[in-house]
């Protein structure tokens, strides 16, 4: 900067005095010369405590933060320099400054922006609250997360509080600003609810009322113990519940702390009970999904068979339904007695995923059941028959079935050993794992044309003698099926597994083999039916 001080702009000094935004001029020595009265108001300081004064000592924050560097840079280089940044106290505010070098000094124009900048800070918070809410089923992990993104936003720390299927409130999410502090606010949420009593502003809130109130207060509500402890510990100032709403019923509750000298504004309130809105119509479409969810599932599991016990063989099912569908679908297993005292196990699968597919599952599988049991006929003639009556009945769908009769004349039952006779409609083949834990391979991949395509197609058998200890898995797609993959490297994994638990009992075998192929999370829904004969 030049020793002079002529200010050149002086000539146009009531039209900075009529701008809206402020303006402050400094010369060669960095003293101020001149701020209108906008700047007067914005910084809160008269003019008598400006003009004449060293700029640095009037703003010691200046010395090193962003506004200072760029009032040197624009005098070092002559050229202006624009900066938005957060000035400390006393003024505790969002400022958007230029500053523009001068003939003898330097020229700022400043505004304050804090408004502005917060504006933007809520819509980009709502934005990533709508985001996390999005579709989510899990409950607890976009609780838990939630209260990070309105921090600091609209309060210094906050606690999520959720009611569960029974009504009781639980604390799910938690955070606070300063991270050295977080270890207690998850403290206190865990224990703060067994000490709140009916008339503290979480327990309102649950009943749908907004509470506005100072910590001290809600201190005084609480019994001695930790939980008071560790809000006095904590020391918030005040604080805000507000209901989480949901179609007409609250399904949680929402608590924003405020530290130091902070308060919550009229806009902050109204943003906060956007986010508690949002948030509450997201745990409502939880709640409905979970209902219409077991609802489905129910109602798909009560078609299928129980548990199934013989004298010669154990039998154990297994239905899970798809993590990510309606939970609801076509796959279908069976286990039942012919007239010949012979066992037969179903396993099926309707083309389609919907209530649509579930409700032709069930007709299939009773007329399956219905000819199996009437006719005593073997595994072809019985899917020869539930293809006629398909086409006599118009049930207009499409299915893949296999069908496994267990059957022993006397000397077979005194030697110990079973026929497996068996047909396929376009399923799977079954898996046969011998006692001694080696696998057998009963066919190529295709059986024969799937069900519901042509009424008249014949229906072979094969037939295969098994020794006692053998188990035989009849399964759906859904448990070697996954994306970005091929039912061959599927099957490659099942007959891995199965190898590997060829020794386990029966109900651990299933079990065991669900958890590594599907992990319990099923793209598609799984069915499995398993036999183990006995010696």
């Amino acid at each position: 900067m030049t020793g002079r001080s002529h200010m050149p702009w002086r000539a146009g000094e009531r039209v900075v005095e009529a701008m809206p935004s402020g303006f402050l001029s400094m010369d060669a020595d960095w003293r101020i010369t001149y701020v209108n009265q906008a700047g007067v108001a914005t910084l809160g300081l008269s003019r008598e405590e400006l003009i004449g004064r060293d700029f640095w000592e009037v703003f010691p924050a200046n010395v090193d933060n962003e506004f200072g560097r760029a009032y040197r840079r624009a005098v070092a280089t002559g050229e202006p320099v624009s900066v938005e940044g957060f000035y400390p106290a006393p003024l505790n505010r969002w400022f958007e400054v230029q500053a523009i070098p001068a003939e003898g000094g330097l020229l700022c124009y400043f505004s304050d922006v804090t408004d502005r900048r917060t504006g933007r800070e809520r819509l980009a918070m709502m934005a990533r609250v709508s985001a996390e809410l999005a579709g989510t089923l899990d409950v607890d992990s976009a609780a838990a997360r939630i209260p990070r993104l309105i921090v600091p936003v609209l309060g210094d720390w906050c606690v999520l509080t959720v009611l569960d299927d029974d009504g009781r409130p639980r604390d799910v999410g938690w955070w606070h600003v300063d991270p050295s502090r977080r270890a207690l606010v998850e403290r206190y949420a865990a224990v703060r609810l067994t000490s709140m009593p009916v008339t503290s502003p979480v327990v309102r809130a649950l009943l749908g009322e907004t509470v506005v109130a100072a910590a001290g207060d809600v201190a005084a509500l609480m019994p001695e113990g930790e939980a008071r402890d560790l809000l006095r510990l904590l020391g918030p100032h005040s604080g805000v519940t507000l209901p989480l709403r949901g179609r007409g019923r609250t399904l949680g509750a929402l608590t924003l702390y405020f530290d130091g000298d902070r308060v919550m504004e009229e806009a902050d309130l109204a943003t906060a009970q956007e986010v508690a809105d949002r948030a509450g119509l997201a745990l409502d479409n939880v709640r409905l999904f979970s209902q219409q969810r077991q609802l489905a599932e129910e109602l798909q599991r009560s078609l299928l068979t129980g548990a199934f016990t013989h004298d010669q063989a154990e039998v154990v099912v297994r239905y899970t339904p798809a993590a990510e569908a309606a939970r609801v679908g076509g796959d279908w297993y069976d286990a039942f007695l012919q007239p010949c005292g012979a066992t037969m196990l179903v396993i099926g699968d309707v083309v389609g995923h919907d209530t649509a597919a579930a409700a032709a599952m069930g007709q299939l599988r009773s007329l399956l059941r219905g000819i199996a049991t009437y006719s005593d006929a073997g595994p072809g003639e019985v899917l020869r028959g539930l293809d006629a009556s398909m086409a006599q009945l118009d049930v207009g769908t499409y299915a893949t079935a296999a069908v496994a009769r267990f059957e022993q004349t006397p000397d077979e039952l005194t030697r110990g050993v079973t026929r497996m006779r068996w047909s396929n409609a376009g399923h799977l083949p079954p898996l046969v794992i011998n006692p001694d834990g080696t696998l057998a391979a009963l066919a190529d991949w295709r059986g024969e044309l799937l069900l519901g395509v042509d009424a008249e197609t014949s229906r072979g058998e094969s037939v295969v003698t098994l020794d006692g200890g053998t188990t035989v898995l009849l399964f759906t797609d859904g448990l070697i099926e996954s994306r970005g993959g091929d039912l061959d490297q599927g099957m490659a994994r099942l007959r891995t597994a199965a190898a590997e638990l060829a020794d386990r009992s029966l109900d651990e075998l299933c079990d065991e083999l669900l958890d590594r192929l599907v992990h319990g999370q099923p793209e598609d829904d799984v069915a499995l039916v398993a036999i183990r004969l006995r010696g």
